[in-house]
């Protein structure tokens, strides 16, 4: 029986690769993206839930401690928020909870769905995660409709989510792992991962629209989650319909999806007749790694133990890098907004702080949509990855102390800061969750374990989980200490630019063998010439 989806077997006879190849890339690209829109609403949402009723415009500045903001009555914003958030000493517990909720669960599904998307069909997994995140997304908006004040309830709905947004990454890579090769991979995934900034600008734009005081005044904040989550879902069943995971479902052999790749092997198999021809087809496949059980060439392959994927060489490296990188970018994703509107409404006019905060937080994923793609294409150009994150590091360092500094004192500071900050920032966990992943799921140490792909991606995501989880928590952790609000901007500041320098470290090693191989490359053309 086929795995094709049932609107695409009447393609399959006319259809070429390359279109094939093209429906992947923006069905997989559209995926994402509409799982990062689905969680971007709680962290727009924070500021309706709980109004600062002790936060008036002053001459204040985050580097300043000799003067103090006054005390306040409660005011009419106040009375809008929604308990049990609007409690003012403890609803930085309440919001930090949330998100540590969330991530932990993240972070966990995310190992357990690497394992399982191995072993399905992955148009039936990720069909099956889409609608449930969007059923969990609804459900936080649906405790307005139903009145709910427990913070239990929002508890479990933020783990539920957590675990089946997991579902989404491993499936995704996988899907274009199988069907792109690792030319101009850097390049290609690089554009392709600007779903995720897209993603949560969308998210944010559409979570911000029912923020203004019309809206929250009149208690409709639960639309912002109610539309994500409506997205995600058509576009789930959207999958069921189109989506196809691997080339084998509809006949495409490996020499018609590369066949530059396939003339290159078979260029150097006639120049090397140690190579047998069982030894052959395993090299001809490294570009093109079979992934599903069932009528193809895959089922006589197994799937890589969690053990096999880490002694892969650089999975360890790559992922406890990405473990600070993503504590610094999901830091910005979930605690920005709040640091917007706690600081900058003393130096510019806002008629509505919590839209225009969530609005300028998109600017980071702007910023970290070139990133992405900018850092792919140095990857591609220097195949040094390693170089590639380290150089983007290096440089995010002063971007963030720069944006900490001037970043509030105008929205011109605010639009240009932000923008770069979130290049630097976002460049290196792109290129690591997407090419890196990707190169190291398809190792040459695997070649016994075809399907790997997703294992090895949800390794080093789930690792850089555990960092995004850590980052926000300890933001919620430090906003809510007894001290001014400069010194605890000072105290996470620290923590991302700290953050950023342990990320460099962790790749030192791989930096150094990247440099050599560059090095001896340069000398071998120098030699040549």
């Amino acid at each position: 029986m086929s795995k094709a989806p049932l609107l695409i077997l009447g393609l399959r006879k006319t259809t070429v690769s390359s279109r094939y190849k093209a429906l992947i890339w923006v069905l997989t690209f559209l995926v994402y993206l509409s799982y990062h829109l689905s969680r971007r609403p709680i962290t727009v949402v924070k500021n309706a839930l709980y109004s600062n009723c002790t936060l008036t415009p002053g001459s204040w500045h985050p580097n300043r401690t000799d003067t103090s903001i006054p005390e306040l009555p409660l005011n009419e914003s106040c009375l809008n928020s929604w308990a049990p958030f609007n409690n003012p000493s403890t609803h930085d517990d309440y919001f930090g909870g949330l998100d540590v909720a969330y991530l932990i669960a993240y972070a966990v599904g995310m190992f357990a769905s690497g394992h399982i998307a191995e072993r399905m069909n992955l148009r039936y997994f990720l069909t099956a995660g889409m609608l449930l995140s969007g059923l969990m997304t609804m459900a936080f908006g649906f405790g307005y409709l139903w009145n709910i004040h427990s913070f239990a309830y929002f508890i479990i709905v933020q783990i539920i989510c957590g675990l089946v947004q997991s579902s989404g990454w491993p499936g995704v890579v996988a899907c274009m792992g199988n069907w792109f090769g690792k030319q101009r991979r850097g390049l290609i995934m690089g554009i392709w991962n600007s779903h995720t900034s897209l993603g949560n600008i969308f998210g944010g734009i559409i979570a911000s629209a029912y923020l203004t005081s019309y809206w929250t005044e009149h208690g409709y904040w639960w639309w912002s989650f109610f539309y994500p989550g409506l997205i995600i879902m058509v576009l789930g069943v959207v999958v069921f319909f189109l989506l196809v995971p691997h080339p084998d479902d509809v006949g495409i052999t490996p020499e018609i999806l590369h066949p530059a790749e396939a003339l290159r092997q078979s260029e150097n198999s006639e120049h090397s007749p140690l190579i047998n021809d069982t030894e052959s087809v395993v090299d001809s496949e490294d570009e093109h790694e079979p992934m599903f059980e069932g009528g193809s060439p895959a089922n006589e392959m197994q799937a890589v133990s969690f053990i096999g994927a880490l002694k892969v060489p650089g999975v360890i490296e790559f992922s406890f890098c990405l473990f600070f990188a993503k504590l610094v970018s999901y830091t910005f994703l979930y605690w920005l907004p709040q640091y917007i509107k706690q600081v900058m409404i003393h130096y510019v006019p806002m008629s509505d702080p919590d839209a225009t905060a969530g609005e300028l937080a998109t600017l980071v994923d702007v910023g970290g949509i070139f990133g992405a793609i900018f850092a792919g294409f140095l990857a591609d150009v220097t195949q040094s990855s390693a170089i590639t994150c380290g150089a983007l590091l290096i440089l995010s360092i002063p971007m963030v102390w720069a944006y900490k500094i001037f970043g509030a004192l105008s929205y011109a500071n605010a639009y240009g800061l932000l923008i770069a900050t979130g290049f630097f920032v976002n460049g290196p966990y792109c290129l690591i969750t997407t090419s890196v992943s990707a190169d190291l799921g398809t190792h040459p140490s695997l070649a016994n374990s075809a399907k790997a792909l997703a294992t090895v991606t949800a390794i080093i995501d789930g690792t850089g989980s555990i960092g995004a989880a850590l980052g926000p928590g300890l933001s919620a952790i430090v906003d809510g200490l007894n001290k001014p609000l400069s010194e605890r901007m000072d105290i996470i500041f620290g923590m991302l630019i700290g953050s950023n320098l342990l990320a460099l470290v962790l790749l030192s090693r791989l930096i150094y063998k990247e440099a050599l191989v560059l090095k001896a490359k340069y000398k071998s053309r120098r030699y040549a010439a």
